[in-house]
């Protein structure tokens, strides 16, 4: 697939997930960060988005509660250019009944080439990266060169 740049700006879309077992993690990982993430747009799923409010705060737009489509509305804003960043906290030792839906936003993530943490420390290393507060070019896919291609 082709690709193109894409620049993200110096304030970030940032998403904000976490498995029942990794809220709290999440919750007090965000309450250490609150400075800097409160210089960016955060969403959450809606459990997780309610949560982090009351631990940090910060305002949080929220998506419905992951189970029921949460999951899938983030990455449907990963696809739209609307998420930059994504923070999820997921539990490697709890199977969850919606499985396929976290695969798929893990996936959708990787596809738009977006930085992803999975714990604590990935998530530290984005929020103190130089490129948290700066702009940033990124390659992804170029959907218009590929429906030009399909289409022929």
């Amino acid at each position: 697939m082709e690709k193109k740049v894409q620049k993200l700006h110096d304030k970030k879309n940032i998403a904000l997930v976490a498995h029942d077992n990794m809220k709290d993690p999440l919750c007090k990982w965000a309450k250490k960060h609150s400075f800097k993430l409160s210089a960016h747009q955060l969403y959450a799923t809606g459990t997780t988005g309610h949560k982090l409010e009351e631990a940090t705060g910060l305002s949080i737009r929220k998506c419905v509660s992951g189970p029921l489509g949460g999951d899938q509305q983030i990455g449907a804003k990963i696809s739209e250019g609307e998420i930059d960043i994504l923070i999820f906290f997921w539990d490697p030792f709890e199977p969850m009944p919606h499985d396929p839906d976290v695969k798929a936003l893990l996936r959708i993530a990787a596809v738009w080439n977006i930085p992803v943490a999975c714990n604590p420390a990935s998530a530290d290393f984005i929020i103190s990266s130089q490129y948290i507060n700066e702009e940033y070019e990124r390659l992804v896919p170029d959907y218009d060169a590929y429906i030009a291609k399909r289409l022929g």
